[in-house]
């Protein structure tokens, strides 16, 4: 058996939003990063030390407080409210 594998080309998203699932408080907090917030974001090894560090405070969440997922667009879905 002979298998092939093929590099798929890595897309890159640009982080325009931060949406946090809050389980201390139970909101949703969803967050438009600044133009600056993007270009101090890069500076970071990993999302999460940038999160900690620059946004905490601002947003007043706790990093270890919350799920979390940046994303390019926002759209939202909402059932029964």
């Amino acid at each position: 058996t002979f298998l092939s594998f093929t590099k798929t080309k890595e897309v890159t998203m640009e982080p325009n939003y931060l949406i946090l699932l809050d389980y201390n408080t139970g909101q949703i907090v969803k967050i438009k990063l600044t133009e600056n917030e993007k270009s101090k974001s890069e500076r970071y090894e990993n999302f999460e030390d940038f999160m900690r560090e620059e946004l905490e405070d601002r947003y007043q969440f706790r990093t270890k407080d919350v799920c979390w997922m940046t994303v390019e667009d926002l759209s939202e879905r909402t059932y029964n409210i």
